[in-house]
């Protein structure tokens, strides 16, 4: 392409975007704090935010421009270096944007007091190849700020074709995502399409310039586990030639949830998971006794059962005196099973027993179906049900995202005042010390000191968190409320959470030393209570206090190891806190726990802090954890 062409098509560009109407909100961080506005009268005009302040600019090669001159970042030029395609791009906007929000040096990772701080601190790039290691994690497809205009607009040619360019065939579009419709007026050797609209609830893939994806606005939502995600990208603005090309990818959102789904429900159809599960004692025991020494709960009583593998929990109801049991299966051989178990112990209602049969005892009745999809196997009446029961947890309570499945269900057919069984879930934290690592094993491996693989072993664990078992003896810390859910009245949309808590070194010992703390462990409980389980309410609990389950316990892993005491230990001189020489007393907790980018996984991000004896505070750099 000419100079001259591409210096006439950057000036039209420009030109419509100065043009366009600024009618987004005020932008917002991950953070729920409001960046602040910009007094400037013509302040409406400007639409891009700077990544490292609050100055607003009408085009991004402004604000590129500002941002390399003022801040030592060079968006192309780290672009060109690292090669980065569009989605490379999108995340290393994302990923700055991330590390400004912490006070975070973007290139040495080096945490500051305030963000006045971070301006001074700045400072060209010294290896960039580091940031590309970290922007392989899909967390940074997530817009970091919310309806950030500049990630829908940085792509705009400025690159030469060579580089940047990506021509798709329709052929490998219609290969590679499946139902594409494509409407040519015109057939043209590039298809140019400006992608600009995107609304967080409702996101589909499209294409944009240069062949790349993106996100925008659809018309259609998917309900998926309480989720809404878009399937239909709506018409897209052409070309200002008559060089028209839309295409519209149709379903790869949908296909990309039906390929997890498929995975996961397939997963359940091995018998060796269910006989964890059933072998489970404190799982399985803590659901039986709830089921079956609360009579007055379930006799005579309709029950669903959201996802009943082999139909355990559904046998329990019946057995209590339920008059129907529901039971929902998305897996079609566990499907196929639950119904021959059912029948193999007499308590099958076949259609002859729904249709009046009264002298047949069956009450269960298998549905092979997600429970979203309920309506469209069997009819039941809204809000007809009383009893509402599933065992959807997963790892760190909500690995898996079945937690929304089941307030889908609630919300559509559970009675004014009906009960669902577990009605509460905690999630609790504290701190371990070596004892919860590898390192005791490298130390002395047949009399032979290996721990340099342990201290390479720790330091890989603060990359992913790990389910695992803590022996309690093993915890350096108190343990604390992180999170609490009311399952009767919360909302699908409180599922994802920020919290925040306070952790203190155990006193248990009289010499008040310090001890280091490697990290934190999750665990949850759920509880039967006297809410609805009047006879005889029951938790289940998967604590390192409490006999082992399945579940295990969840562990995030801290870069270096923070040295606590309790606040009588008496710190020396002005050493750093979390050190042995000043130890924190306490440490300071946010996190937060989301949906992922992959369907039925959790992102965790963690922030910590230490407080020592004396008063000071000391923050370290935020972790981010995929459970996947």
């Amino acid at each position: 392409m000419s100079k001259n062409l591409m210096e006439t098509e950057e000036t039209n560009r420009l030109t419509r975007e100065e043009e366009e109407e600024d009618d987004e909100d005020s932008r917002e961080a991950w953070t729920g704090e409001e960046n602040e506005e910009d007094g400037d009268e013509n302040d409406e005009d400007l639409e891009f935010l700077c990544l490292f302040c609050d100055f607003k600019y009408s085009s991004c090669d402004a604000l590129f421009d500002h941002c390399r001159l003022t801040h030592f970042f060079d968006f192309n030029g780290i672009r060109k270096d690292l090669g980065l395609d569009f989605y490379g791009s999108f995340k290393l906007i994302n990923y700055v944007r991330s590390q400004v929000a912490d006070n975070r040096c973007w290139s040495c990772g080096v945490c500051c007091q305030s963000k006045q701080d971070l301006q001074s601190h700045l400072h060209p790039s010294v290896n960039t190849k580091d940031v590309k290691l970290l922007l392989d994690y899909d967390k940074y497809l997530n817009p970091f700020m919310r309806e950030d205009s500049l990630l829908y607009s940085f792509d705009g040619g400025e690159e030469d074709e060579d580089e940047c360019n990506t021509s798709f065939e329709k052929e490998e579009i219609v290969k590679d995502f499946g139902s594409v419709c494509i409407d040519d007026d015109d057939t043209a050797e590039e298809t140019e399409l400006n992608a600009k609209t995107y609304n967080k609830d409702k996101k589909t893939v499209m294409a944009c310039p240069n062949g790349h994806l993106s996100l925008a606005s659809s018309s259609k939502i998917i309900t998926e586990n309480g989720m809404d995600y878009g399937e239909n990208a709506r018409s897209v603005e052409s070309d200002p030639k008559d060089k028209q090309s839309r295409v519209c990818i149709a379903d790869v959102v949908e296909k990309d949830i039906k390929k997890i789904n498929d995975s996961y429900f397939g997963s359940y159809s091995s018998f060796g998971i269910h006989r964890d599960m059933i072998s489970d004692k404190i799982r399985t025991d803590a659901y039986r006794q709830a089921l079956l020494k609360n009579h007055s709960l379930l006799n005579g009583a309709v029950v669903m059962d959201v996802g009943c593998g082999t139909g355990i929990l559904s046998l329990f109801a019946a057995q209590a005196g339920a008059s129907r049991v529901i039971s929902i299966e998305a897996s079609e051989k566990m499907a196929t099973v639950a119904t021959q178990i059912a029948k193999d112990n007499g308590l099958w209602r076949s259609k002859t027993d729904s249709e009046g049969n009264k002298s047949c005892t069956g009450v269960i009745e298998v549905v092979n179906c997600m429970v979203e999809d309920l309506d469209k196997s069997i009819q039941i009446q809204p809000h007809s049900v009383d009893i509402l029961v599933s065992e959807w947890m997963g790892y760190c309570l909500l690995y898996e995202s079945m937690l929304s499945s089941v307030l889908f269900a609630r919300d559509r057919w559970l009675k004014p005042g009906g009960a669902i069984l577990p009605d509460t879930a905690t999630i609790f934290v504290a701190g371990f010390g070596k004892g919860g690592t590898s390192l005791p094993f490298w130390e002395n491996v047949y009399g032979f000191n290996m721990s340099y693989i342990g201290k390479e072993v720790v330091e890989d664990a603060a990359k992913f968190p790990i389910v695992d078992i803590i022996n309690h003896h093993d915890l350096v810390t108190n343990a604390a409320v992180l999170q609490s859910f009311d399952l009767a009245t919360m909302k699908p949309d409180e599922v994802d959470f920020t919290a925040t808590a306070e952790l203190e070194a155990k006193n248990d010992t009289l010499d008040h030393k310090a001890t280091a703390c490697f990290g934190l462990v999750l665990w949850f409980e759920t509880g039967f209570t006297s809410r609805f389980c009047k006879e005889m309410p029951t938790v289940l609990s998967t604590s390192p206090y409490t006999p082992k389950t399945h579940w295990s316990q969840t562990i995030l892993t801290f870069r270096e190891p923070i040295s606590v005491a309790s606040s009588k230990f008496t710190a020396e001189g002005s050493a750093a806190v979390g050190t042995d020489a000043c130890p924190a007393s306490k440490i300071l907790l946010r996190i937060s726990i989301a949906h992922a980018t992959q369907h039925r996984c959790i992102d965790i991000s963690l922030e910590t802090a230490g407080v020592g004896s004396d008063g000071r505070k000391r923050s370290w750099p935020a972790q981010m954890f995929n459970l996947t």
